[in-house]
């Protein structure tokens, strides 16, 4: 995880190097963004039934590879098409290594720690663009975005070889936990197949609308910092990197809570104050923009690794792959056309405060979601209690 984020969360500082020196506008910029969720709507559910056919440990190991193949040929690249098919390569291998991570985590932990281990995760992801954001815009002052790409490149091929060697595959029992902190995964719902269970749908709509905020904010950061506050990349980073590096600690705190207390009052509460950081940043000023953005990244990627987690609960063993596949094409969907309409939001009204208000927009629609499955569980529990 942390060779496959470092790459993907750490290079939106180049984007305005990249931008200015393939003559890209700014849709076209949203374009190049959101080729990650349009590359993640058609390879999701794919990546999902390559781990269960072939194994998480060779389709991920495969995957790093292939982004490092994908960020060297971007590095090459001498027009904006080029760099789009480039950037095509890069996600097609990202998109089947971050599902079987996901998977592999899926099968080695139990369902008491889910919450905490999908923090740790969190916060490995977290620290990837910590370090990964300074790392990139640090080699682009000094030599320029191409050099930078490399370096993402090696970390990639790094992390082809760290699980090719260390990871061993488990198996594991088709099961859904019990407990107070099991999902409503509906009836019968053991040995069920992932594209048949509803509720794995209905989260992948969550984590699309809920992340939009994260998928888009990232990659215009940079672009705000530098046409509203005048910040160079080294400056975006910075700012990026303060999102990241809290959402180290708040994947840690709200994983520990989410083991501890009901799922979806944390999540509802989480999605509350995303709303209003997305909201806030529209206004002009660094101190708040700073801030929102810190909290938008923190909350949305913590919403988003606790999100993966419930759905590993849902049904583990040897459907656990389709099932991240399809939740994963929820995140697909709207990182797309999160950045798109970011995109064509700023180019159509000239600034970006439309765009981050559809982004709370999500955020409430997100949490809407939420508060419904939440009560539709709670019925079904105390209707089987009367019963009982």
């Amino acid at each position: 995880m942390l060779a496959l984020q470092m790459s993907h969360l750490g290079f939106s500082p180049l984007l305005p190097s990249l931008q200015r020196d393939l003559d890209m506008t700014f849709s076209q910029l949203g374009l190049f963004a959101g080729m990650y969720g349009l590359l993640a709507m058609v390879l999701s559910v794919p990546a999902g039934l390559t781990a269960k056919r072939f194994g998480e440990k060779r389709a991920l190991a495969g995957g790093l590879v292939i982004v490092a193949v994908g960020l060297v040929l971007l590095s090459r690249s001498a027009s904006f098409g080029e760099a789009l098919v480039w950037r095509g390569l890069w996600i097609t291998g990202y998109r089947f290594a971050f599902v079987c991570v996901l998977v592999a985590v899926s099968l080695t932990c139990p369902p008491s720690l889910k919450g905490r281990t999908m923090g740790v995760v969190g916060a490995t992801s977290s620290l990837a663009s910590v370090i990964g954001a300074p790392f990139g815009g640090t080699l682009e002052r000094e030599f320029g975005w191409r050099l930078a790409v490399l370096g993402y490149a090696a970390a990639a091929l790094i992390g082809a070889a760290l699980i090719a060697t260390f990871y061993r595959t488990r198996g594991a029992i088709d099961t859904v936990p019990q407990g107070p902190h099991a999902i409503d995964a509906g009836p019968s719902a053991s040995g069920r197949s992932a594209f048949r269970t509803p509720i794995v749908w209905v989260l992948a709509l969550m984590l699309g609308l809920g992340g939009v905020g994260q998928f888009s904010v990232t990659f215009f950061v940079p672009s705000v910092a530098r046409s509203v506050f005048g910040l160079d990349a080294v400056g975006a980073g910075l700012i990026i990197s303060t999102g990241y590096l809290c959402a180290i600690g708040a994947n840690l705190v709200i994983g520990a809570l989410m083991d501890r207390y009901v799922k979806w009052k944390i999540l509802a509460g989480l999605f509350v104050v995303l709303a209003i950081a997305s909201a806030a940043l529209s206004i002009e000023n660094l101190t708040v923009f700073r801030v929102a953005t810190a909290v938008v990244l923190a909350g949305g990627f913590t919403a988003a690794n606790q999100l993966y987690g419930i759905a590993g609960d849902i049904i583990r063993g040897r459907e656990t792959g389709p099932v991240m596949g399809v939740v994963s094409l929820g995140a697909g969907v709207f990182g797309y056309f999160g950045p798109q309409t970011l995109g064509a939001l700023r180019d159509l009204t000239g600034r970006f405060a439309a765009g981050f208000y559809a982004v709370a927009v999500a955020d409430v629609l997100t949490l809407v979601l939420i508060v419904t499955v939440y009560r539709r569980a709670w019925n079904r529990q105390h209707d089987a209690a009367a019963v009982r």
